[in-house]
């Protein structure tokens, strides 16, 4: 499951190193999320708790961890990647601050990827790929149609109603690529070929978007239900990738390559269970072309919300 590579991909794309990357090549990423952040914990209500979490934490690349500390009672990180969160609140240089934060190792989509490959194990790809793209599809469709996605995930540790204010950290995206991610390696596997089919299967891509909803939803509620009433969420969300073959990905759009990540549905849910108090958009570069490999980027959403 690609969810098991997230550790070792977060020791290569995350801490204090990539930070240092980003205020270089992408100095306004930093300065949204962060600015987002640190605005919710400065006008949350002094009626609600000033507990604050932040899911999708790792090791706090785009966090601002003492200064979440220094404006709250105490700060829960949740991530999957323990040892991500264990180096970020290592960093911090008082010993007060550090015992300030505590950490929640879960999978905050509730074991959705653990549920699609059980879906996923029991289809006969050999046979299937024998009879050709359209079968394939069929049957990857079907799973995802099946997979549960618990509305809201259950995460151990959290308690519903506890938190003045709650992050979620470019997480929600993973939430739903990483299992649609291993389809298409269970696809990739035994037809490569078949992988230039999928545009064109249409039951395959309207499961793709019906589970990318459900997953969403589900964290949007999760958001919710941990809130205290009165509490501000802060989403940020990648929300379109891109590919580019310029030097400087801003020079031309016609030197960019998109790649839709959220349903539209995305904005219409937000809307449904917030009320969005101020949003943002901007674009960061995570790698800078090469010669023989593409540039890459996103689109970036972020919202505080009011419960």
């Amino acid at each position: 499951m690609r969810i098991d590579t997230l550790i070792t991909n977060n020791a290569q794309t995350q801490g204090a190193r990539r930070r240092e990357t980003l205020n270089r090549q992408s100095p306004q990423h930093l300065e949204n999320a962060t600015g987002l952040m640190l605005q919710a914990v400065r006008e949350r209500p002094y009626s609600v708790s000033r507990s604050t979490l932040v899911l999708g934490a790792g090791a706090c690349t785009e966090v601002p961890l003492a200064a979440l500390v220094h404006h709250s009672d105490e700060v829960t990180l949740a991530d999957l990647d323990l040892a991500s969160m264990q180096q970020a609140r290592a960093e911090l240089s008082a010993p007060a601050m550090r015992k300030a934060v505590s950490l929640l190792g879960e999978d905050l989509s509730g074991g959705v990827s653990v549920h699609l490959e059980h879906l996923l194990a029991r289809q006969p790809w050999t046979t299937l790929a024998s009879q050709g793209a359209r079968a394939l599809f069929d049957a990857a469709a079907s799973c995802l149609d099946a997979c549960p996605v618990p509305d809201p995930p259950r995460i151990p540790g959290l308690v519903a109603g506890n938190f003045g204010v709650v992050i979620s950290s470019l997480v929600l995206s993973q939430l739903f690529s990483y299992p649609l991610l291993d389809v298409l390696d269970r696809v990739q596997r035994v037809a490569p070929a078949a992988l230039e089919e999928q545009e064109r299967h249409k039951r395959y891509q309207e499961a793709t978007q019906a589970f990318r909803v459900r997953v969403i939803s589900a964290h949007l509620r999760l958001l919710r239900e941990l809130l205290e009433p009165g509490g501000l969420a802060v989403l940020l969300c990648d929300q379109r990738g891109f590919v580019f073959d310029a030097p400087n990905a801003e020079v031309s759009t016609e030197h960019r390559r998109a790649i839709p990540l959220v349903p539209l549905a995305f904005f219409e849910l937000i809307e449904q269970s917030f009320t969005v108090v101020e949003k943002r958009e901007w674009e960061w570069l995570t790698d800078i072309p090469a010669e023989g490999r593409y540039g890459r980027g996103y689109e970036v959403g972020g919202y505080i919300l009011r419960r």
